[in-house]
């Protein structure tokens, strides 16, 4: 397909996640399906184009006046490609399969509109309700960090220590030309092409051998600042499919007890294969019973030193990998997730023994989500808690980390523009000695 092609199909495919309200991936995978002459390689590019697009959402509308589908991608090109109006001009010719040519409207826009009146919300692409949130998080770096959120996110691996030290898995992973991240100890930054795609890290043979997981730098850092060690028992309480009991794992080297749990049966369905390939131990403890499940971790109530709490969220802090995830939000699914980080923490606390910690981590960057429901859970275990200070937790893991991160009441807030990650949340709860 030819590059004009591809922005056309950009369109159709923007207009059916518009038209039907759906995930871009639902999309993008119908409009493959039903245009199957399209290789893996225009795949690839027309995602790309519709996720930058959706990035660019508030902004490309706001420069072109106009926020259907067709008006999203000529924004995007101008904003986030950076491409002159001649040269879009050039890509929508109206020749073959090319969009239609520009109008003298879209001409004007791409020439004279700019940003520079355009309200926070929409100079940062986000929605206007959830501003002021974002705001009490990033203080005056709001349009800084917005525009960060905005971007492409890297592509990183965890170098599985189970397996390999991060030099010598380095040494033969050259083929990949990775780079040392700046923070995880660990982590290695793959490059990505132009079009946002990076290699197939999942059928190489490497991987295929336990050598790496994909895993976003912030991911790695929480799980460093859980700070589990050999020899502990440790419950991963949200574990979904895996990722950071994995990095325990390695953390522990594979000795201790590492129980790996989650409310969801389906969401652990991908971990076992994972421990395999990794050489890890763990128990996987699976709920049973629909709704009414009954309590897989009892009888190690009372017993953990540590508990991870990777909590159900709105994922505001992985906008820049789900830019769709931003517009399909809503107030109420804030509210739902705010009830179910309650009760994830409350199962924690009976977990823990005196003494014991809670690493509790979000990837959201909304205080309702992070610091109140830290505060929340305070107020409810009546000072069987207490926070230790995030400051200190780093200065123990990682003090080099320090300066990139933004400490909150609570906790502490990684971000894409200051830590160049995700923007995850984490907080440490120690359970007081009783009397």
């Amino acid at each position: 397909m030819t590059p004009p092609a591809r922005l056309s199909a950009a369109i159709e495919v923007l207009a059916d996640i518009a038209g039907r309200r759906r995930p871009a991936a639902d999309a993008l995978k119908d409009w493959g399906l039903a245009h199957r002459f399209a290789g893996s390689g225009d795949r690839a590019a027309i995602a790309s184009l519709v996720y930058d697009a959706l990035r660019r959402r508030a902004s490309a509308a706001w420069i072109m006046d106009d926020d259907s589908p067709r008006a999203l991608v000529i924004g995007m090109l101008r904003l986030q490609h950076g491409l002159a109006a001649p040269t879009i001009a050039g890509l929508f010719s109206g020749e073959r399969f090319a969009p239609e040519p520009l109008s003298d409207h879209e001409r004007a826009r791409l020439t004279d509109a700019t940003l520079a009146q355009a309200p926070d919300h929409v100079a940062g692409d986000v929605p206007e309700w959830v501003l002021p949130a974002l705001a009490a998080t990033f203080g005056g770096a709001l349009l800084e960090e917005l525009r960060a959120l905005g971007r492409r996110a890297p592509l990183d691996i965890r170098i599985n220590t189970l397996k390999h030290d991060r030099e010598s898995a380095m040494a033969g992973l050259t083929h990949l030309a990775p780079a040392t991240t700046p923070h995880a100890p660990n982590g290695l930054r793959v490059p990505i092409g132009e079009d946002g795609r990076g290699p197939a890290l999942h059928v190489e043979p490497e991987f295929l051998d336990g050598w790496y997981e994909i895993q976003d730098e912030g991911s790695q850092l929480a799980s460093l600042l859980s700070g589990a060690r050999p020899g502990e028992t440790v419950v991963d309480l949200c574990a979904g499919g895996g990722g950071k009991t994995l990095s325990l794992a390695a953390m522990m080297n594979n000795d201790g007890r590492l129980v790996a749990s989650d409310d969801d049966p389906r969401r652990l369905a991908p971990i076992h294969e994972r421990l395999r390939r990794a050489g890890a131990k763990a128990e996987i403890r699976t709920p049973r019973g629909g709704r009414a499940r009954t309590d897989v971790l009892g009888d190690l109530d009372g017993t953990a030193d540590r508990v991870l709490v990777d909590a159900p969220c709105t994922g505001s802090g992985t906008w820049r990998r789900n830019p769709d995830a931003k517009w399909r939000m809503r107030p109420g699914a804030l509210a739902a997730r705010v009830n179910e980080q309650a009760a994830v923490l409350d199962r924690a606390a009976g977990l823990v023994r005196s003494g014991g910690r809670i690493t509790y981590v979000t990837c959201s960057l909304l205080p309702e989500e992070n610091d109140a429901a830290v505060a929340g859970f305070l107020a409810r275990t009546g000072g069987t808690f207490a926070v230790v200070p995030a400051k200190d937790v780093v200065a123990v893991q990682k003090p080099d980390l320090a300066p990139f991160l933004r400490f909150t009441g609570h906790g502490l807030q990684m971000s894409p523009a200051l830590t160049g990650t995700d923007g995850l949340y984490v907080a440490t709860l120690e359970r007081r000695p009783a009397g």
